[in-house]
């Protein structure tokens, strides 16, 4: 299970972005975050291009399908939307890895249980 943005697992940062100017000033360390995905579809595109990692936020089947065909690293959803969109990866051998977002440490177990790909901590996101 991917675990980020807790203190005693080092992590990328995920930054969100809301220009082209705003992804040039990312450092290679940083995944840029796009949301959402109906407004960012280009700056996906242009990520892509350019060999930058990104993820997306998603609250829908449709926008992880599309997030995964152009590109995206990481989705990043509530558990919900998160407990529905893992199978489809699964069964589609997504390379986009599905993210819930978390604030408290005790939600790791039971989206572990669930079989969801990883967590992200709220504090990762700048």
């Amino acid at each position: 299970m991917i675990i980020i943005g807790h203190p005693w697992v080092q992590s990328q940062r995920f930054c969100k972005v809301f220009s082209i100017e705003d992804i040039g000033k990312s450092t290679s360390e940083d995944i840029v975050l796009l949301e959402p995905l109906v407004d960012s579809y280009s700056y996906a595109a242009h990520c892509k291009k350019n060999n930058i990692a990104f993820a997306v936020v998603v609250n829908t089947l449709d926008d992880a399908l599309f997030a995964n065909a152009l590109g995206a690293k990481y989705i990043i959803c509530e558990e919900d939307d998160a407990l529905m969109i893992q199978p489809v990866a699964q069964e589609y051998l997504f390379d986009t890895r599905i993210l819930v977002l978390i604030h408290s440490e005790k939600d790791i177990s039971k989206i572990a249980r669930g079989g969801v790909d990883g967590v992200i901590f709220a504090e990762a996101i700048c």
